[in-house]
Protein backbone atom coordinates (compact mmCIF):
# COMPACT_ATOMS: atom_id res chain seq x y z
CA UNK A 1 0.00 0.00 0.00
CA UNK A 2 1.22 3.23 -1.15
CA UNK A 3 1.54 6.25 1.10
CA UNK A 4 3.10 6.42 4.71
CA UNK A 5 2.57 3.49 6.84
CA UNK A 6 1.83 5.17 10.09
CA UNK A 7 -1.57 6.65 8.62
CA UNK A 8 -4.38 4.47 8.41
CA UNK A 9 -5.20 3.54 4.21
CA UNK A 10 -9.07 4.25 3.73
CA UNK A 11 -10.75 3.65 0.94
CA UNK A 12 -14.41 5.52 0.04
CA UNK A 13 -17.15 3.22 -1.68
CA UNK A 14 -19.56 5.51 -3.62
CA UNK A 15 -22.51 4.61 -5.66
CA UNK A 16 -25.91 5.96 -6.03
CA UNK A 17 -29.01 4.35 -4.15
CA UNK A 18 -29.35 0.49 -5.10
CA UNK A 19 -26.08 0.34 -7.02
CA UNK A 20 -24.36 -2.40 -4.19
CA UNK A 21 -22.18 -0.75 -2.39
CA UNK A 22 -22.76 -2.69 0.95
CA UNK A 23 -22.92 -6.36 -0.76
CA UNK A 24 -19.09 -4.90 -1.70
CA UNK A 25 -17.94 -3.97 1.13
CA UNK A 26 -19.22 -7.33 2.98
CA UNK A 27 -17.47 -9.57 -0.10
CA UNK A 28 -14.12 -7.26 0.39
CA UNK A 29 -14.22 -8.03 4.35
CA UNK A 30 -13.77 -11.45 2.99
CA UNK A 31 -10.47 -10.82 1.28
CA UNK A 32 -9.24 -9.43 4.79
CA UNK A 33 -5.93 -11.07 5.66
CA UNK A 34 -5.88 -13.14 8.71
CA UNK A 35 -4.60 -10.56 11.62
CA UNK A 36 -5.35 -7.32 10.34
CA UNK A 37 -8.29 -5.34 11.87
CA UNK A 38 -10.59 -3.87 9.52
CA UNK A 39 -13.39 -0.66 10.33
CA UNK A 40 -15.90 0.67 8.21
CA UNK A 41 -18.20 3.66 8.84
CA UNK A 42 -21.38 3.77 6.77
CA UNK A 43 -23.60 6.87 6.54
CA UNK A 44 -27.07 6.17 5.66
CA UNK A 45 -30.08 8.33 4.68
CA UNK A 46 -32.69 7.41 6.81
CA UNK A 47 -32.77 8.03 10.25
CA UNK A 48 -32.96 4.37 10.86
CA UNK A 49 -29.59 1.96 10.51
CA UNK A 50 -30.02 -0.78 7.99
CA UNK A 51 -26.51 -0.85 6.24
CA UNK A 52 -24.71 -1.55 9.80
CA UNK A 53 -27.08 -4.74 10.57
CA UNK A 54 -25.76 -5.91 7.65
CA UNK A 55 -21.91 -5.76 8.38
CA UNK A 56 -22.39 -6.09 12.51
CA UNK A 57 -21.35 -9.87 12.12
CA UNK A 58 -18.49 -9.96 10.07
CA UNK A 59 -15.74 -9.81 12.13
CA UNK A 60 -15.00 -5.90 11.74
CA UNK A 61 -15.61 -2.94 13.79
CA UNK A 62 -18.65 -1.08 12.41
CA UNK A 63 -19.68 2.64 13.25
CA UNK A 64 -23.23 4.12 12.05
CA UNK A 65 -23.39 7.74 11.38
CA UNK A 66 -27.67 7.43 10.33
CA UNK A 67 -29.80 10.30 9.56
CA UNK A 68 -28.75 12.22 5.76
CA UNK A 69 -25.69 12.86 4.54
CA UNK A 70 -22.85 12.30 7.83
CA UNK A 71 -20.71 15.39 6.06
CA UNK A 72 -22.97 17.81 6.55
CA UNK A 73 -23.63 19.91 9.73
CA UNK A 74 -19.59 20.87 9.31
CA UNK A 75 -18.68 17.03 9.02
CA UNK A 76 -19.41 16.42 13.06
CA UNK A 77 -21.13 13.51 12.69
CA UNK A 78 -18.64 11.77 10.60
CA UNK A 79 -15.60 13.46 12.87
CA UNK A 80 -17.57 11.58 15.78
CA UNK A 81 -17.85 8.47 14.03
CA UNK A 82 -14.87 8.58 12.51
CA UNK A 83 -12.39 9.03 15.98
CA UNK A 84 -14.49 6.38 17.96
CA UNK A 85 -13.62 4.10 14.90
CA UNK A 86 -10.09 4.82 14.86
CA UNK A 87 -9.89 5.50 18.81
CA UNK A 88 -11.39 1.74 19.85
CA UNK A 89 -11.00 -0.23 16.95
CA UNK A 90 -7.51 0.96 15.78
CA UNK A 91 -8.04 0.11 12.05
CA UNK A 92 -5.02 -1.32 9.42
CA UNK A 93 -7.22 -0.25 6.88
CA UNK A 94 -10.87 1.66 6.84
CA UNK A 95 -13.66 1.89 4.42
CA UNK A 96 -16.34 4.57 4.35
CA UNK A 97 -19.31 4.52 2.43
CA UNK A 98 -21.80 7.20 2.23
CA UNK A 99 -24.99 7.67 1.89
CA UNK A 100 -26.05 7.36 -1.96
CA UNK A 101 -27.98 10.69 -2.05
CA UNK A 102 -24.81 12.14 -0.44
CA UNK A 103 -22.21 13.91 -1.81
CA UNK A 104 -18.67 13.21 -1.69
CA UNK A 105 -17.20 16.69 -1.85
CA UNK A 106 -16.73 17.73 1.73
CA UNK A 107 -15.90 13.94 2.91
CA UNK A 108 -13.07 13.91 1.21
CA UNK A 109 -12.27 17.14 2.31
CA UNK A 110 -12.11 16.35 6.29
CA UNK A 111 -10.42 12.79 5.53
CA UNK A 112 -7.61 15.29 3.59
CA UNK A 113 -8.30 17.83 5.95
CA UNK A 114 -5.67 19.22 9.10
CA UNK A 115 -7.49 17.21 11.46
CA UNK A 116 -6.88 13.68 9.80
CA UNK A 117 -3.98 14.44 7.29
CA UNK A 118 -2.17 12.72 9.59
CA UNK A 119 -3.89 10.00 10.63
CA UNK A 120 -5.14 8.38 7.66
CA UNK A 121 -4.18 7.87 3.76
CA UNK A 122 -6.98 8.54 1.26
CA UNK A 123 -6.30 5.50 -1.00
CA UNK A 124 -8.01 4.20 -4.38
CA UNK A 125 -12.33 5.03 -3.98
CA UNK A 126 -14.38 3.04 -6.04
CA UNK A 127 -17.55 3.70 -7.79
CA UNK A 128 -20.45 1.21 -8.19
CA UNK A 129 -23.21 1.95 -10.71
CA UNK A 130 -25.65 -0.09 -11.99
CA UNK A 131 -25.32 0.22 -15.60
CA UNK A 132 -29.61 0.14 -15.62
CA UNK A 133 -29.16 3.57 -14.09
CA UNK A 134 -27.61 5.13 -16.82
CA UNK A 135 -31.48 5.24 -18.68
CA UNK A 136 -33.13 6.96 -16.19
CA UNK A 137 -32.64 10.86 -16.58
CA UNK A 138 -33.33 11.59 -12.85
CA UNK A 139 -30.24 9.55 -12.26
CA UNK A 140 -28.17 11.01 -15.09
CA UNK A 141 -29.28 14.75 -13.35
CA UNK A 142 -28.51 14.24 -9.96
CA UNK A 143 -25.20 16.24 -8.94
CA UNK A 144 -24.50 13.88 -6.23
CA UNK A 145 -24.13 10.80 -8.94
CA UNK A 146 -22.22 12.57 -11.22
CA UNK A 147 -19.48 13.94 -8.70
CA UNK A 148 -19.78 10.12 -6.93
CA UNK A 149 -18.50 9.12 -10.45
CA UNK A 150 -15.99 12.29 -10.88
CA UNK A 151 -14.11 12.29 -7.86
CA UNK A 152 -13.92 7.92 -7.79
CA UNK A 153 -9.47 6.61 -9.12
CA UNK A 154 -11.67 2.75 -9.90
CA UNK A 155 -15.48 2.79 -11.70
CA UNK A 156 -17.01 -0.23 -11.52
CA UNK A 157 -20.34 -1.74 -13.33
CA UNK A 158 -22.30 -3.55 -10.33
CA UNK A 159 -25.09 -6.17 -11.10
CA UNK A 160 -23.97 -7.05 -14.17
CA UNK A 161 -25.92 -10.54 -14.28
CA UNK A 162 -28.90 -8.04 -14.46
CA UNK A 163 -27.76 -6.41 -17.34
CA UNK A 164 -28.32 -6.59 -21.30
CA UNK A 165 -25.45 -6.94 -22.90
CA UNK A 166 -26.39 -3.46 -24.85
CA UNK A 167 -26.75 -2.12 -21.11
CA UNK A 168 -23.23 -3.33 -20.84
CA UNK A 169 -21.83 -1.67 -23.71
CA UNK A 170 -23.33 1.70 -22.98
CA UNK A 171 -21.59 1.66 -19.63
CA UNK A 172 -18.41 1.16 -20.96
CA UNK A 173 -18.96 4.02 -23.66
CA UNK A 174 -19.93 5.87 -20.76
CA UNK A 175 -17.34 4.89 -18.40
CA UNK A 176 -14.43 5.50 -20.68
CA UNK A 177 -15.80 9.08 -21.71
CA UNK A 178 -14.74 10.29 -17.99
CA UNK A 179 -11.65 12.68 -18.02
CA UNK A 180 -9.23 12.28 -16.50
CA UNK A 181 -9.08 8.69 -16.91
CA UNK A 182 -9.98 6.22 -14.51
CA UNK A 183 -7.39 3.66 -12.97
CA UNK A 184 -9.17 1.15 -13.69
CA UNK A 185 -12.92 0.20 -15.47
CA UNK A 186 -14.18 -2.97 -14.56
CA UNK A 187 -17.46 -5.11 -14.37
CA UNK A 188 -18.64 -7.47 -11.39
CA UNK A 189 -21.86 -9.10 -10.63
CA UNK A 190 -22.59 -10.21 -6.69
CA UNK A 191 -21.06 -7.48 -5.68
CA UNK A 192 -17.62 -9.38 -6.03
CA UNK A 193 -14.71 -6.73 -5.77
CA UNK A 194 -11.34 -7.80 -6.07
CA UNK A 195 -9.77 -6.25 -3.26
CA UNK A 196 -6.67 -5.88 -5.32
CA UNK A 197 -8.35 -3.14 -7.64
CA UNK A 198 -7.94 -0.87 -4.47
CA UNK A 199 -4.62 -1.02 -4.72
CA UNK A 200 -2.51 2.26 -4.71
CA UNK A 201 -3.18 5.96 -3.67
CA UNK A 202 -5.90 8.50 -4.56
CA UNK A 203 -5.79 10.58 -7.91
CA UNK A 204 -7.20 13.03 -5.99
CA UNK A 205 -9.73 13.57 -8.10
CA UNK A 206 -11.76 16.43 -8.50
CA UNK A 207 -15.24 16.99 -8.21
CA UNK A 208 -17.63 18.88 -11.13
CA UNK A 209 -19.91 20.27 -8.42
CA UNK A 210 -17.83 20.95 -5.15
CA UNK A 211 -20.58 23.15 -3.39
CA UNK A 212 -23.21 20.76 -4.07
CA UNK A 213 -22.43 19.00 -0.41
CA UNK A 214 -24.27 22.26 0.95
CA UNK A 215 -27.57 21.02 1.16
CA UNK A 216 -29.42 18.82 3.49
CA UNK A 217 -27.89 20.48 7.00
CA UNK A 218 -29.87 19.25 10.01
CA UNK A 219 -30.11 18.83 13.96
CA UNK A 220 -28.13 16.21 15.08
CA UNK A 221 -31.08 13.02 15.56
CA UNK A 222 -32.09 13.09 19.70
CA UNK A 223 -31.44 9.79 21.08
CA UNK A 224 -34.10 6.97 19.95
CA UNK A 225 -36.45 5.73 23.51
CA UNK A 226 -35.98 1.82 24.28
CA UNK A 227 -38.02 -0.27 22.63
CA UNK A 228 -39.09 -1.73 25.88
CA UNK A 229 -41.16 1.65 26.43
CA UNK A 230 -41.63 1.99 22.52
CA UNK A 231 -41.49 -1.11 21.00
CA UNK A 232 -43.02 0.08 17.72
CA UNK A 233 -41.15 3.53 15.96
CA UNK A 234 -41.44 5.04 13.03
CA UNK A 235 -39.25 7.99 12.14
CA UNK A 236 -39.32 10.14 8.62
CA UNK A 237 -36.39 12.16 6.69
CA UNK A 238 -36.56 13.76 3.11
CA UNK A 239 -33.82 15.81 1.17
CA UNK A 240 -32.54 15.71 -2.37
CA UNK A 241 -35.96 15.16 -3.52
CA UNK A 242 -36.12 11.76 -1.60
CA UNK A 243 -38.13 10.50 1.63
CA UNK A 244 -37.47 8.17 3.63
CA UNK A 245 -39.64 5.87 6.24
CA UNK A 246 -37.61 3.84 9.20
CA UNK A 247 -38.80 1.52 11.71
CA UNK A 248 -37.52 0.17 14.68
CA UNK A 249 -39.60 -3.12 16.17
CA UNK A 250 -39.26 -5.15 19.46
CA UNK A 251 -37.91 -8.28 18.59
CA UNK A 252 -40.77 -9.68 20.68
CA UNK A 253 -43.15 -8.26 17.19
CA UNK A 254 -42.71 -10.89 14.72
CA UNK A 255 -43.46 -10.06 10.81
CA UNK A 256 -45.33 -12.40 8.64
CA UNK A 257 -42.62 -13.01 5.90
CA UNK A 258 -45.29 -13.45 2.62
CA UNK A 259 -46.83 -9.99 3.81
CA UNK A 260 -43.26 -8.48 3.96
CA UNK A 261 -42.00 -9.45 1.25
CA UNK A 262 -45.21 -8.25 -0.99
CA UNK A 263 -44.73 -4.92 0.81
CA UNK A 264 -40.37 -4.94 -0.33
CA UNK A 265 -41.45 -5.96 -3.58
CA UNK A 266 -43.48 -2.89 -4.39
CA UNK A 267 -41.61 -0.98 -7.14
CA UNK A 268 -42.51 2.22 -6.55
CA UNK A 269 -40.02 1.74 -3.93
CA UNK A 270 -36.75 3.19 -4.66
CA UNK A 271 -35.50 1.09 -1.58
CA UNK A 272 -36.62 -1.20 0.93
CA UNK A 273 -34.06 -2.91 3.18
CA UNK A 274 -34.63 -4.10 6.63
CA UNK A 275 -33.23 -6.74 9.12
CA UNK A 276 -36.57 -7.98 10.53
CA UNK A 277 -37.70 -11.40 12.78
CA UNK A 278 -40.32 -13.05 10.83
CA UNK A 279 -41.99 -16.20 11.59
CA UNK A 280 -39.63 -18.05 9.82
CA UNK A 281 -36.72 -16.69 11.15
CA UNK A 282 -34.62 -13.68 11.29
CA UNK A 283 -34.12 -12.41 7.48
CA UNK A 284 -32.49 -9.58 5.58
CA UNK A 285 -34.57 -8.14 2.85
CA UNK A 286 -32.94 -5.53 0.20
CA UNK A 287 -34.85 -4.40 -2.83
CA UNK A 288 -34.01 -2.02 -5.40
CA UNK A 289 -37.36 -0.80 -7.31
CA UNK A 290 -39.20 -4.17 -6.06
CA UNK A 291 -36.73 -6.23 -7.39
CA UNK A 292 -35.79 -8.26 -3.65
CA UNK A 293 -32.93 -10.25 -2.28
CA UNK A 294 -33.33 -12.04 0.60
CA UNK A 295 -30.85 -13.25 2.91
CA UNK A 296 -30.76 -14.94 6.40
CA UNK A 297 -29.78 -12.91 9.08
CA UNK A 298 -28.15 -13.42 12.16
CA UNK A 299 -31.00 -12.76 15.32
CA UNK A 300 -30.17 -9.68 16.90
CA UNK A 301 -32.41 -7.27 19.56
CA UNK A 302 -34.53 -5.11 16.84
CA UNK A 303 -36.28 -5.33 13.24
CA UNK A 304 -34.93 -2.19 11.24
CA UNK A 305 -36.41 -1.67 8.18
CA UNK A 306 -36.37 1.39 6.10
CA UNK A 307 -37.96 2.94 2.52
CA UNK A 308 -37.13 5.47 0.55
CA UNK A 309 -39.08 6.90 -2.46
CA UNK A 310 -39.94 10.21 -3.83
CA UNK A 311 -43.53 9.61 -3.18
CA UNK A 312 -44.50 8.82 0.46
CA UNK A 313 -47.33 8.51 2.61
CA UNK A 314 -45.73 8.35 5.87
CA UNK A 315 -49.53 7.05 7.74
CA UNK A 316 -50.12 4.96 4.91
CA UNK A 317 -46.99 2.98 4.84
CA UNK A 318 -46.95 2.70 8.96
CA UNK A 319 -50.66 0.92 8.09
CA UNK A 320 -49.05 -1.11 5.39
CA UNK A 321 -45.79 -2.61 7.35
CA UNK A 322 -47.64 -3.16 10.70
CA UNK A 323 -50.63 -4.63 8.50
CA UNK A 324 -47.93 -7.41 7.95
CA UNK A 325 -47.07 -8.19 11.35
CA UNK A 326 -47.83 -12.01 12.21
CA UNK A 327 -51.53 -12.10 13.66
CA UNK A 328 -50.51 -13.74 17.24
CA UNK A 329 -47.98 -10.61 17.71
CA UNK A 330 -50.63 -7.77 16.84
CA UNK A 331 -52.21 -7.61 19.88
CA UNK A 332 -48.47 -7.25 21.17
CA UNK A 333 -48.46 -3.00 20.43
Amino acid sequence: MAGNPTRIPTHLVLGFLGAGKTTAILNLLKQKPEGERWAVLVNEFGEVGIDGAFLSNQGVAVKEVPGGCMCCVSGLPMQIGLNSLISFARPDRLFIEPTGLGHPAQVIETLTGEFYKDVVSLCTSVCLVDPRRLEDKRVLASRQFHDQVAVADVLVASKTDLCTAHQLDQFDNWANTWQPAKQRIGQISGGELPLDWLAGSSGNLPPHYPDSHHHHHRKASAEKPSLEDEPWQSYFNQGEGYNSMGWRVHEDLMFDPIALQSLASNAEFERFKGVARTTEGWWMFNAVEGVLTLLDAEPTDESRLEIISQKLEPEQLDQQLRAALAEPTKTKL
